[in-house]
This record gives structure tokens, C-alpha cells and sequence, in this order.
């Protein structure tokens, strides 16, 4: 393998890993708040037992999340530097906005919401809780605004080679942003949801459910219920804006390989590029033109008028197909779940097993979903790092392909273990019983008996 394949491989490794994290932190944090604002209100123990619990899980995953996109900013200057020489102009600003607004927000109250709960004001912590949350999805926003516009880029001119912008307001506002942005966001609420719902279904099978139980479990599902028809509806809105931008994207995820019109759906197949066809299709006709035209006889373009500008096929034919599979995974469990869940009086222990057993198969659905879904993004940009501006390859380090190899095999190893031990330690605390301690009358506060933290 060349250094450019090598480059995109250790960059997507890096990223994979990376994600797994922000996308449960986002969401989380306000997940958080929710708990903290229920038990201000209420003074319902069991809202602050879920509280202390989930603090720590957050913790845990923002520290993962902050060390490895430190070690995807080093990639712009050892892999990709030219990236940073054309583009630099554009990105260096944007991601110095994420830092300045958004993580020395979360960075600066972290802390508080950490480890003052006993020593500030509830409205202070409560506060400090939403700085928090807010932070999260605020670097959400400046790291998909750069995203967004490599897909789309707009508010820009073009001297010499290098990118220099034209208007900030273009550029940050580009077209794809509001779709890509409420796309993600809700990709978070819904891993965020499951990881809730699938550690307390855990929980109740082990028979170490906390008396927050039926509150998480009910919240949880309830999300995630009202969340997956949502993202349905953005999602089909984001077909639309990539058809319109980038139809060879589309093309290649629903496997048309020429221009026609009432083009079916093909639910299942084998893509093969070298044959331009699909082996063993199973379609449903018209279905693909309805979906992306809202017309059954509308035109789609094919791949055959892309030659050489168009991504690799079968990636993306294959995570588009797991992204949705998982979504209507997620759906059908959390309706089914909620609706079980009322039958049984929102009491948990009440449920059949073979459906806490459902849900918690689900606890890391949304990081499939997510990889999925972000696979199919960006090789779909491919073969060009600014979509129909700056090619991949044009970009990319001439450092010896053996160095890139050998770092990039580092990378795996290491990422291997801190995953595998993440949901191990993930586990060990869902296994682990939860005692709540007596709330003080006088303080408002609750202590943890036994020295069990929650």
C-alpha cells in the first residue's frame, strides 16, 4: 500500500476512535443536566443517585475523547500537510474558535460540575452542569461547520492555490450545515439514550438495579422513541441537500451505475465497479426516485456520468445499508421497550427478560450506527478532501510509507486495548451495586452509605 492509502487509513482509524466518544459526550451532558434539574426540583433521591452515576461515566469518556482528537490534530502536519498549506487560511480560525468557545468552556467547568456538588450552590452547579453540556455541543458545531464546508464549501476565493475566505458567514453557514449538524446531534441523543437504557436493562438482569432504575429506563426509552423518527425525517432532508451537491455520493450509496429515471431501490445486492453492476439486486421499483425526488419517475443521476470523480461503491453501499438497519433496530426497540415498560407499570424488574435482554444488545447501537453513517460521509467525499476543489492525494505527506505503516499499526494496537478496556470498565460499574445514602434535611445533600459512590 502507498503512503496515500496508508494516510487515509491511519487518519480513519484515528477518527473512528475518536468519535466513539464526542457522540456520547454531547448528548450526555445534557442528559446530566436533566438529572441535576429533576432532582432540584423534585429532591427525589433517585434522580441524584443517576446523577452520580453518569457524572462518572462522562468523565471517563470526555477524557478519551479530549487525548485522541489531541492525536488526530498532530495528522494535519505529519500526514497531511498540505491540507494545513491550502486550507489553512479556512480551518486553523475554525478549529481555533472550537478551542476558544467551546472546550475552555467545558475545560473551565468541567471541574466544578465534577466535584462541586457539595461545596457551590445548587444554582451555581446547575449552571456549571449546563456550561458543560452547552460546551459539548458547541464544539460540535465549529468542528462540523469545518466538516460541512469541506463537503460544501462556499464563502471562499481561491489565490494561488490556497483558500482565503470571502465571507465567514458563507463559510460557517455553509450549505450541508444544518443538516449535517442536526444529524449528528440527534445520532448523540440517540447513542447517549441507549447507552442509559442499555446499562440499566444490564442492571435489572444482574439484579443490581438502583432505585433510579425505572426513572432511567423510562427517560431513556421514552428519548429515544421520540428521537428516531426525528432523525428519519433529517435524514431524508440530508439525502436531498447531498443529491443536490453531491450526486455521485448518492449514486454510489444507492448503487445506480446510469442516469434513468424511476430508478428502483435496491434493499440488498452485491456492488461490483468493475462490472458496473449490481450482482443479485433485490429492488423495489421506482422507490429510490420517491424517496430522493419526491417524484417516482424523477432522474438520478448514475455513476457512469461521474468516471473517475466518483467514490468507491461498495463502502458506502454497505454503510449506508448498516446505518439505516441499525436506526430501524433502534426504532422498533424503543417503541417496543416503552410500550412493555408501561405495561408493566414502568416497573423494569416486571419485563420480560427476553426484552431487557434486547435492550441491552442495543447499549453501543449508536456507535455502529454513528461509524456507519460517518464512513459514508467522508469517503464519500472522495477523491477529493475539498469536495470538486483539492484532490486527496494532491494533500498528502511524503513521508515513506513504511513509517506510516508501522505508526499506524501503533495506533490500532493501542486504540484495541483503551476500547476494549472502556466497555470493561463500562461493565464492571453497570455490574456493580448502587447503595444511596440518607439526603440531609439540613444541607439538601445526599451521602453514599458504604462508601459506594453512585
Amino acid at each position: 500500500m502507498d503512503a496515500l492509502l496508508l494516510s487515509r487509513l491511519q487518519f480513519a482509524a484515528n477518527i473512528s476512535f475518536h468519535i466513539l466518544f464526542p457522540t456520547i459526550t454531547i448528548a450526555l451532558g445534557w442528559w446530566l443536566l436533566f438529572f441535576r434539574w429533576r432532582w432540584v426540583r423534585t429532591r427525589d433521591e433517585r434522580w441524584l443517585l443517576a446523577w452520580r452515576y453518569w457524572t462518572k461515566i462522562f468523565a471517563l469518556t470526555f477524557a478519551l475523547g479530549v487525548v485522541s482528537g489531541i492525536t488526530m490534530s498532530f495528522q494535519f502536519g505529519t500526514n497531511w500537510p498540505g491540507f494545513m498549506e491550502k486550507v489553512g487560511n479556512i480551518a486553523g480560525p475554525l478549529l481555533g474558535y472550537e478551542v476558544l468557545t467551546a472546550f475552555f468552556l467545558e475545560a473551565t467547568f468541567l471541574g466544578v460540575m465534577l466535584f462541586g456538588h457539595d461545596r457551590v450552590s445548587e444554582r451555581v452547579h446547575l449552571w456549571a452542569t449546563f456550561l458543560v453540556a452547552f460546551g459539548t455541543t458547541m464544539s460540535a458545531f465549529w468542528i462540523l461547520s469545518l466538516n460541512s464546508w469541506m463537503q460544501t464549501p462556499a464563502g471562499y476565493t481561491l489565490v494561488n492555490g490556497e483558500f482565503h475566505v470571502a465571507s465567514w458567514r458563507e463559510v460557517v453557514f455553509n450549505p450541508s450545515l444544518p443538516y449535517r449538524l442536526s444529524h449528528v446531534l440527534l445520532a448523540s441523543g440517540l447513542t447517549a439514550s441507549f447507552l442509559l437504557a442499555g446499562a440499566t436493562a444490564l442492571r435489572v438482569l444482574q439484579g443490581t438495579a438502583s432505585p433510579a432504575a425505572p426513572l432511567v429506563l423510562r427517560a431513556s426509552l421514552t428519548v429515544a422513541a421520540v428521537l428516531m423518527p426525528l432523525q428519519i425525517l433529517v435524514g431524508d432532508a440530508h439525502g436531498l441537500n447531498t443529491l443536490e451537491h453531491q450526486p455521485q455520493k448518492i449514486a454510489a450509496i444507492e448503487g445506480v451505475w446510469h442516469t434513468e429515471r424511476g430508478a428502483p431501490l435496491v434493499l440488498f445486492g452485491w456492488p461490483d465497479e468493475a462490472a458496473r453492476t449490481t450482482h443479485a439486486a433485490i429492488e423495489i421499483p421506482k422507490v429510490a426516485s420517491l424517496i430522493l425526488t419526491h417524484d417516482p419517475n424523477g432522474e438520478i443521476r448514475g455513476l457512469n456520468e461521474f468516471e473517475g470523480m466518483h467514490p468507491p461503491v461498495a463502502p458506502l453501499f454497505w454503510g449506508f445499508r448498516v446505518m439505516v438497519g441499525t436506526g430501524m433496530a433502534m426504532l422498533m426497540v424503543s417503541w417496543a421497550g416503552l410500550w412493555l415498560l408501561r405495561r408493566a407499570q414502568w416497573q423494569p424488574e416486571r419485563l420480560p427478560r427476553w426484552s431487557l435482554q434486547a435492550v441491552r444488545w442495543m447499549t453501543f447501537s449508536g456507535w455502529v450506527a454513528t461509524l456507519a453513517g460517518w464512513y459514508v460521509t467522508e469517503i464519500g467525499r472522495q477523491p477529493f478532501i475539498v469536495y470538486g476543489l483539492l484532490r486527496t492525494a494532491d494533500v498528502v505527506s511524503t513521508t515513506p510509507a513504511a513509517h506510516i505503516a508501522w505508526t499506524l499499526t501503533g495506533y490500532l494496537l493501542l486504540y484495541a486495548g483503551l476500547i476494549v478496556a472502556y466497555v470493561r470498565v463500562l461493565r464492571y460499574m453497570s455490574e456493580k451495586p448502587l447503595i444511596a445514602g440518607p439526603v440531609s434535611p439540613s444541607s439538601g445533600k445526599a451521602t453514599q452509605a458504604n462508601g459506594a459512590a453512585a
